[in-house]
């Protein structure tokens, strides 16, 4: 569902109201005198676009959680990110005609679609607009530098410490419990972004909460030795 930009809650509908909306410090009322920014639902399990699709907007991400993936040699599909507020969905496609991967809701999200070309004319009038598109650029590129390391150097247990330890640090960043979350994606989401097998990960999970690091039921994580955990992905972790 698409609509003209109004903030809303997904729980319950609210009365539109536009004055003083932000999102990473971008005021939609500043943005909406250059451009038709639209507010985007998207329920979990549906795409926000897929890979060939044409390319013609950017998506800042308001609420919620996305993955992009895409297909690898074989059909399968690789997950490549996950994505959650103040994050910027499709840059990967700046000066291409198509999308390059697919964009998909792990739960109920509302994005801010910014139409591009639209949005380019922006950047000259908005420095702040500016300024977040080049951070999230370099973000991917930070990124996906610090995942290829880790992939291709840490051992199973430690990529699995490592990407707790970024989504904790992820949802400090936005003001929620870094010691106590819900993961939003599951495990075969997991493994496929780790370069995984789905039991490799359980076992993974099992054996950090053996050591007292974790505390996992389903998806709801507890970080109970922060440190340790540190320290286990710089080193092998040890049994008890």
């Amino acid at each position: 569902m698409d609509t003209a930009f109004a903030p809303f809650a997904l729980e319950e509908p609210r009365p539109q109201q536009f004055q003083g909306e932000t999102l990473s410090g971008l005021d939609i009322e500043q943005l909406q005198k250059h451009m038709v920014v639209t507010r985007r639902k998207v329920r979990a399990g549906q795409y926000l676009y897929r890979n060939g699709q044409p390319f013609r907007a950017l998506h800042f991400v308001h609420a919620g959680f996305l993955k992009t993936c895409e297909l690898s040699e074989d059909g399968r599909e690789q997950v490549t990110g996950f994505r959650m507020r103040g994050d910027l969905l499709g840059v990967e496609s700046i000066g291409l005609a198509v999308h390059t991967c697919d964009a998909v809701a792990l739960d109920d999200a509302e994005v801010w679609e910014l139409p591009y070309p639209p949005v380019l004319d922006a950047l000259r009038h908005i420095p702040e607009l500016q300024m977040r598109l080049a951070t999230a650029l370099a973000e991917e590129i930070r990124r996906d530098r610090v995942w290829m390391l880790a992939i291709g150097t840490l051992p199973a247990e430690q990529r699995v410490a490592a990407f707790l330890l970024d989504i904790a640090a992820r949802l400090a960043r936005l003001g929620f419990s870094a010691r106590h979350f819900i993961l939003r994606m599951g495990r075969a989401d997991i493994a496929s972004f780790l370069a995984l097998k789905h039991e490799t990960v359980s076992r993974a999970l099992s054996h950090l909460e053996r050591l007292h690091y974790i505390s996992v039921l389903r998806r709801e994580v507890k970080l109970l030795d922060v440190a340790k955990l540190r320290a286990c992905v710089g080193t092998p972790c040890t049994s008890p």
